[in-house]
C-alpha cells in the first residue's frame, strides 16, 4: 500500500496513518492524520452557507476511512490537512468561484476540545519534537458501508436529527464534532462519491464547463441546516485530478 491510498480489502481497510500526541496547558492530546499529504483532497468554504469537498477515487477513500476512524476513536482528533492539495484544480475552482481553502479536524465530542486551542496545538504538532507514531489503522468489514443509500432527511425536531455534527471553524480549520453515530452515519455519502466518480470515466465523460459528469453527494437537507444554524458540506468528485 503506498501512502496515498487506502488498502480495501475482502474483510477490512487498512490506512497508514500518524498518531501524533502534544502536550497543551497541562494536557496531552492524541492527533490521528493521514501518513502522507492528500494530493487530491481539498476543503473550501463556499459563499456564506456551504463547504465544498472535492476528491479523487484514492484520496477520497481515504478521508471516509478516517471518517470512520473518528467514530470509533472517542480520545483522538482526525486532522485532515486539506488545505493545500499538491495540485491545484487548473482554473476550475477556487479563487474564480470565491472558495476560502480550509483544514479540517473531526473532533469526538468526548474529546471536549475548543477549536479555540487549535492553532496553538497544530503549531506544537508541526515544530516536529511532538511524540509521532508511524501505525496502520484497520477497520473490519462490519464497518465499511455496504451500500451508499440516500440520506434519510427528518424534520428538524426528529430526535435523529441528533447526530448532526455541530461546525465551528478557528485558525483556517473547519471543526466537526459529535459522537460515534454522526460521523458513521455520513461516511457511506463520501464513499459513495469515489464509488461512483471513477477516474476512467470522469477522463471519457467529462467536459470541462459542462455538466454531462457530475457525481457528488451533501450530508445534509437544507431545511433542516436553516433550523439547526448548520452549513452544507458538499463532497464532489473532481475530474480535473484524474487525467
Amino acid at each position: 500500500m503506498t501512502a496515498s491510498r487506502a488498502a480495501l480489502t475482502r474483510r477490512s481497510l487498512r490506512l497508514k496513518i500518524n498518531v501524533h500526541k502534544v502536550r497543551l496547558g497541562g494536557e496531552e492530546y492524541r492527533v490521528i492524520s493521514p501518513f502522507g499529504p492528500l494530493r487530491n483532497g481539498a476543503l473550501y468554504r463556499y459563499g456564506t452557507n456551504q463547504y465544498n469537498m472535492y476528491v479523487d477515487r484514492a484520496d477520497g477513500r481515504r478521508i471516509g476511512a478516517l471518517w470512520l476512524l473518528a467514530a470509533r476513536s472517542p480520545r483522538s482528533l482526525v486532522y485532515l490537512p486539506t488545505r493545500a492539495p499538491a495540485k491545484e484544480f487548473g482554473g476550475a475552482y477556487g479563487d474564480e468561484w470565491g472558495e476560502t481553502p480550509l483544514d479540517l479536524v473531526l473532533a469526538h465530542r468526548a474529546v471536549q476540545f475548543r477549536p479555540s486551542r487549535w492553532k496553538e496545538l497544530r503549531a506544537r504538532m508541526r515544530a516536529g519534537n511532538a511524540p509521532r507514531e508511524v501505525r496502520t489503522a484497520s477497520l473490519p468489514e462490519g464497518e465499511l458501508p455496504a451500500d451508499t443509500p440516500e440520506i434519510e432527511y427528518a424534520a428538524p425536531s426528529d430526535p435523529a436529527n441528533r447526530n448532526l455534527l455541530h461546525q465551528h471553524v478557528h485558525a483556517e480549520t473547519l471543526f466537526l464534532t459529535g459522537g460515534a453515530a454522526a460521523f458513521r452515519e455520513s461516511a457511506p455519502h463520501i464513499f459513495a462519491v469515489t464509488k461512483e466518480g471513477p477516474p476512467a470515466a470522469a477522463t471519457e465523460l467529462y467536459l470541462s464547463g459542462g455538466c454531462n459528469y457530475h457525481v457528488c453527494r451533501s450530508l445534509y437537507h437544507w431545511p433542516d441546516l436553516d433550523a439547526r444554524e448548520r452549513d452544507q458540506i458538499h463532497v464532489e468528485f473532481c475530474p480535473p485530478w484524474s487525467r
